[in-house]
């Protein structure tokens, strides 16, 4: 090979060499060697072994060496030896390895149909062509000039520039003798000339704490896995099973001494714990992927790949998965395809285009919350969103995703005023890019992992959690937000005025099998000045607990599994705050006690008893024994499981008038335990109920065969299972 010119020797010290790997390294027979080396005073070539081959020349003033070998007649293995001053040190070549990424990686990913591409794009430590190092990997189609940047390098980009895969957009570069632990970044010279703020890797899978930005080689070792079994069975179809939810925001759930937030190996132990006493049998968080902001709760992530270091590393994370799965414990977690920060460091303008996002504001902003939406119809971004839903799951075990604000993708006109968005090709407000997204992973998902998504919509989208193959998104679960709106609307009217909002309770009934619904009460319900959930009861003291409790009582027993935040279970009387822990010391009083004692044996009598939840996603599965006595303010009404099960009778009277000798129609003649009352002294009630059990053996009432009179204890949900 010649020696470069000068206008090439400019370029690399400049920064301007779009092609490193035409210069850089050996070329050429005779072959000849040209390296970038600005920290040092001296460079000399040495063999495999270790032996002097010849001191290079300084070609440049800023750095670049140059040294042919006329003798040699093929390339041979070299390292570097470099010296400034008295410090000396040897390293490796970067421009002497050939490439990591295979053709058909390439092409996969240019096509967007790369259902691993984790494996390829991020940074993976390996051993390559016999040197250790790191293999990093980037799109950046619109790109001068891509380089990996750190602290190995001085977070100098002239030093280690990638080369590009003319293919798909890609730029490599295997850089020897770094690994795990390594900061990172992307420096990238864009196709107008400008050198853009660093950008973070889109698929590291660590980076910094905040607010720190940079990301982090992980280490390749797999975590240590013990829930084989787990995996295995978790593959069963949910709608007939038990699922209550436990929701939880991680860094405020409980702290530690100072106000410390725990670390993942530090919380698992506890929550799952926790979890297991109360017989939830989910976690679900919110969003654990890294997100620089913190009071955005991670719904504004940066690292789609990352689970956030505020708690720990990617195997801290694992670790506190694989404990959770140990107890029986499924865990879901909040994913965020639906919008992105735009944070210098992150997403946007990522070459200096609209890569991810849209270039047109009307498609690619949301107002709402200052964030830019992702462009669901270019295949390398879908491909990129479809691989972080993947990679949770099948490498970081988790259970389920639940996709935040899916009716703000839906609709192009979501939150927008007239003029400010575009209709589809056909003329209308859906956004069918999007749609066909959510279907695409939701039917990647199903065929390619064990887990099951859950939408947040809070629209009437038809199909949300009906198959694909029938028209439908492919979601398994969607939550019922008209039911939490009509219900929390109706417990928080004083008594006196319920029975003219009576319908709020009972309306939800009417389209309660058109999905197969969870009921939230989410963080959302709890938060920007809506109080705490306890804060939404009306009346005195006595009647908030005793509202909460005919009302959770009303949600355990409603068709639709079961969702509840973090300390609603024990009655948190402040409105959640994610910079402090929860209220635990209220356990001290005995009405809090009480609160949590009833949501525990709630989950024991929806576990227990398949009525309760065999057919929650089926009309076969309730029936109203009265869903019209809106002038005492009372519902009663049978769960009914499949063949062969007992089924449950509920009654709520959301009055607090004590009623005596009320008489409820029942189907079946026999003794009707009282499985659980509400009111009991032990949940911090009155006592009054039926002495733990009733008799049907009356005249048919309510269009049932027989009947029973009842006690109905004031502000309560009763609930009866048939003994056999």
């Amino acid at each position: 090979m010649t020696r470069p010119d000068d206008a090439t020797c400019e370029a690399i010290v400049r920064g301007r060499l779009s092609d490193p790997f035409a210069t850089l390294g050996m070329h050429g027979t005779p072959p000849a060697i040209t390296v970038f080396a600005p920290d040092a005073g001296e460079v000399t070539v040495l063999d495999a072994k270790g032996k002097p081959l010849g001191a290079m020349e300084k070609i440049h003033d800023e750095g670049v060496y140059h040294l042919a070998f006329p003798k040699k007649r093929k390339p041979f293995a070299y390292r570097l030896k470099c010296q400034a001053g008295e410090h000396e040190w040897d390293r490796d070549d970067p421009y002497r390895f050939d490439p990591v990424l295979g053709e058909m990686d390439e092409y996969l990913l240019a096509e967007g149909r790369h259902e691993e591409l984790w494996t390829c794009l991020g940074s993976h430590p390996k051993v390559h062509e016999g040197a250790e190092g790191t293999a990093f990997a980037v799109w950046a189609p619109n790109a001068r000039r891509v380089s990996v940047v750190g602290d190995f390098n001085a977070w100098d980009g002239r030093r280690n520039p990638m080369r590009r895969r003319m293919g798909g957009g890609l730029w490599e570069l295997f850089i020897p003798d770094i690994g795990p632990g390594t900061l990172y970044k992307y420096e990238i010279l864009s196709a107008y000339g400008d050198v853009l703020p660093l950008k973070a890797d889109p698929v590291a899978f660590q980076m910094e704490n905040a607010p720190g930005t940079a990301s982090i080689v992980a280490s390749d070792a797999k975590p240590t896995w013990t829930d084989d079994a787990w995996m295995k069975q978790a593959q069963r179809d949910l709608r007939d099973q038990p699922v209550s939810i436990y929701e939880v925001h991680l860094g405020s759930w409980k702290r530690g001494d100072g106000d410390r937030a725990l670390s993942y190996t530090e919380v698992g132990p506890l929550l799952a714990d926790y979890v297991k006493d109360m017989g939830f049998t989910h976690v679900e968080f919110l969003p654990l992927s890294e997100h620089p902001y913190t009071p955005s709760w991670g719904y504004q992530p940066i690292g789609l790949f990352a689970p956030t270091s505020r708690f720990g590393d990617p195997k801290d994370f694992a670790a506190m998965v694989d404990h959770l799965h140990s107890q029986g414990i499924g865990v879901i977690m909040d994913w965020v395809p639906a919008h992105f920060p735009s944070d210098a460091h992150g997403l946007a303008r990522f070459d200096g285009t609209a890569l991810y996002e849209h270039e047109d504001p009307r498609m690619g902003f949301h107002k709402d919350w200052n964030t830019l939406i992702y462009n669901f119809g270019r295949s390398e971004v879908s491909n990129f969103l479809r691989g972080s839903a993947l990679y949770w799951l099948r490498e970081l075990h988790v259970d389920a995703l639940r996709v935040d604000a899916v009716a703000s993708m839906l609709y192009l006109d979501y939150s927008r005023n007239d003029g400010e968005w575009l209709p589809n090709r056909l003329g209308g407000r859906e956004n069918l890019e999007a749609i066909d997204f959510l279907r695409d992973v939701n039917t990647q998902v199903n065929a390619r992992s064990h887990g099951v998504t859950i939408a947040e919509e809070s629209t009437a989208f038809p199909g949300v959690s009906r198959p694909v193959d029938q028209d439908g998104l492919g979601f398994n679960f969607k939550w019922n937000m008209g039911w939490m709106h009509d219900t929390l609307e109706y417990i928080s009217e004083d008594p006196i005025n319920r029975q003219w909002h009576h319908d709020k309770m009972t309306f939800g009934l009417h389209y309660a099998f058109s999905e197969n619904f969870v009921l939230p009460i989410s963080h959302d319900e709890v938060v920007h000045g809506k109080g705490s959930l306890l804060g939404k009861m009306p009346g005195d003291d006595w009647q908030r607990f005793a509202n909460l409790r005919a009302y959770l009582g009303w949600m355990w027993t409603h068709p639709g599994k079961k969702l509840l935040f973090m300390g609603c279970e024990f009655g948190q009387e402040r409105e959640w705050s994610h910079d402090r822990s929860l209220d635990w010391h209220l356990l001290d009083d005995p009405r809090h006690g009480g609160l949590q004692r009833l949501v525990r044996d709630l989950n024991a009598v929806y576990r227990d008893n398949p009525a309760l939840h065999a057919r929650d996603c089926a009309p076969e599965g309730f029936q109203w024994i009265d869903g019209g006595n809106a002038e005492n303010n009372v519902f009663s009404f049978l769960r009914l499981g499949k063949d062969g099960d007992p089924p449950v009778a509920v009654i709520c009277n959301m009055a607090p008038v004590l009623r005596e000798d009320f008489r409820v129609g029942l189907p079946t003649k026999g003794r009707w335990r009282e499985a659980l009352n509400s009111d009991a002294t032990d949940y911090g009630g009155t006592g009054s109920g039926n002495g733990g059990s009733v008799t049907a053996d009356g005249q048919g009432w309510h269009g049932q065969p027989v009947s029973a009179s009842l006690t109905l204890p004031p502000l309560a949900t009763v609930i009866l299972t048939l003994e056999n």
